[in-house]
């Protein structure tokens, strides 16, 4: 075997070796406390579309209820102008 022949050889098992090493600690960093973190921010992504869904319809009901505020309001402005008026019919009638 010619000495050119070996640095092939041993370049391809330090990259095996090297490849093997680094997949390894990929599946230990993964399965220890930096990727159960990493799960749970992921995790946390999805629970936030959720609560994104959630805040669209708090948002939608508060637009309904601000829609019925409004109403009685305006039925409130109403009723008290008939009330005025007829306190203004029942002193000019009085004054008679």
């Amino acid at each position: 075997m010619n000495p050119g022949d070996i640095v092939p050889v041993f370049g391809m098992i330090s990259g095996i070796l090297t490849v093997g090493f680094m997949s390894w600690a990929l599946v230990a960093i993964a399965r220890g406390p930096l990727g159960q973190a990493l799960s749970r921010r992921i995790a946390a992504r999805h629970a936030d579309t959720d609560l994104a869904h959630e805040v669209v319809a708090l948002q939608e009901q508060v637009e309904e209820l601000r829609r019925v505020v409004e109403e009685t309001q305006e039925r409130l402005d109403f009723t008290e102008r008939l009330l005025v008026r007829g306190e203004r019919t029942g002193l000019e009638r009085g004054a008679e």
